[in-house]
């Protein structure tokens, strides 16, 4: 094995874009691929940088994050950045592409670089590749051969199977007067904001529930979930109050209103320090997104609720990054294998090309003997890779591209009350841009240039 190579694993979106980045500039690299000879379930072909589930690469407006990821990852000399403005179809704010196209695109892009080459065979075992530096970058449907090697490297108490994501709200959207602060059998105020329901309200929630839209499982999805990945709709049939006794129980929760434990409750969970986004706990769903958003509305509080990410369930094979991955990605046990994409816990098709940008630029950086440290904070990307090397009391699940990842604005001397919230938001944008705009001179510098 010529250590010299550097081995990317998987030709999705995180993994073109991590073997563009090294190639372009002149490392040996080799891209390996599966797809045709072996499908995923979910692909319909062999082509690179294929997307499965929607042509759309989301928002690139100006006032919101994934807008200003998209911003940041052309500072940063991103190919699928600027492949998906070549192939764009018009979709309003959002960057939605002709996905044939798009695949077509980086094909030719990778296909005139010396550098590369790309092998069409499934790597079913990392072992061989140990001394050569690799980038896995396999995603969310890895095969179960693959997924068995990378378990011999973390450890199975690190590799998960399924996605269980609860929806996130934007704290600033929330009307908190309705609502209470108290954690389970603690005394004080508590970490948690608790919506109290009476029986006519919880009774109306659970018929609504039952009955709304749900997304249909995909092939790959159909091996049985844990316990605590149910939906919150299947808890919910087995009973009418079958929910009060789950993720809605209202013990040991005062409503200091009444001195009594209400007849259900739906509890926010801050997802950081700051509080500027909330968890919806037990909330995970196979509900369509306007059910979600719909349903959601209508609890008391929550009429305004601006959500940051929308529940879901679904087959994805991903690590628990903060215990296993170090800051530029490096398996901390196995320095030689680095994760990348959906595979180390992004969500998104955009966040994942962002994961196998950085990846290939710390390999680039390491081998020319240069240090390149994380994006900053304030950028949504540095945001992103700070919450997959940060453990959690509650335990890991992905991340997608949101302001509550960054630290909020400063507030502005001798100004009492916050900025409306869509200009709040474009200042936050507009920082992060500023911000990896800097950073990228710095981080293009140390990769090298191009060939």
């Amino acid at each position: 094995m010529d250590p010299d190579i550097v081995h990317v694993v998987g030709g999705g979106l995180a993994g073109c874009e991590a073997a563009y980045q090294l190639a372009s500039r002149g490392v040996p690299t080799r891209l390996y691929e599966m797809r045709p000879a072996r499908l995923t379930g979910a692909h319909q072909g062999g082509g690179l940088s294929e997307l499965v589930c929607s042509n759309s690469l989301g928002s690139d407006g100006d006032a919101n994050a994934p807008g200003a990821l998209k911003r940041e990852l052309r500072s940063l000399g991103s190919m699928l950045m600027d492949t998906a403005g070549r192939c764009r179809v018009p979709a309003g704010s959002a960057l939605a592409v002709d996905r044939g196209e798009l695949s077509r695109l980086v094909a030719g892009e990778l296909g005139r670089l010396g550098s590369l080459e790309i092998v069409r065979a499934a790597v079913e075992d990392l072992g061989p590749l140990e001394g050569s530096t690799v980038l896995l970058c396999s995603g969310p449907l890895t095969s179960p051969e693959l997924a068995g090697s990378l378990a011999e490297l973390t450890g199975t108490r690190h590799l998960y199977f399924y996605d269980a994501i609860a929806p996130i709200v934007d704290a600033d959207t929330l009307d908190e007067e309705p609502m209470f602060r108290a954690s389970r059998r603690e005394t004080g105020e508590g970490d948690y904001l608790n919506i109290p329901l009476d029986r006519e309200a919880y009774d109306g929630f659970v018929d609504e529930l039952v009955s709304a839209s749900r997304v249909a499982r995909h092939p790959f999805e159909e091996e049985k979930l844990f316990e605590a990945c149910q939906p919150i709709e299947s808890i919910a049939a087995r009973g009418k109050d079958s929910l009060r006794f789950g993720p809605l129980r209202p013990v040991g929760l005062d409503d200091p209103r009444t001195g009594r434990w209400p007849h259900a409750v739906v509890q926010l969970r801050a997802e950081n320090l700051e509080r500027t986004a909330y968890g919806l706990v037990g909330f995970q769903t196979r509900l369509r997104h306007p059910e979600q958003r719909a349903l959601l509305r209508r609890l008391p509080g929550l009429e305004r609720a601006d959500f940051l990410r929308l529940g879901s369930i679904h087959r994805n094979t991903y690590v628990d990054a903060p215990s296993c991955l170090d800051r530029e990605l490096r398996l901390a046990e196995h320095p030689w294998l680095r994760i990348a994409g959906q595979l180390a816990g992004c969500e998104g098709y955009v966040e994942s090309s962002a994961l196998g940008l950085m990846a290939g630029l710390w390999v680039l950086a390491e081998r020319a003997g240069r240090t390149l440290p994380p994006p900053p904070p304030v950028t949504i990307l540095g945001g992103l890779l700070t919450a997959l090397a940060t453990p959690t009391k509650r335990g890991f699940s992905p991340v997608n591209a949101n302001f509550g990842l960054v630290p909020p604005l400063e507030r502005e001397p001798g100004r009492r009350r916050k900025l409306p919230r869509r200009e709040r938001r474009a200042r936050m944008a507009e920082r992060a841009v500023v911000a990896m705009a800097e950073y990228a001179a710095g981080a293009l510098a140390a990769a090298g240039s191009r060939v």
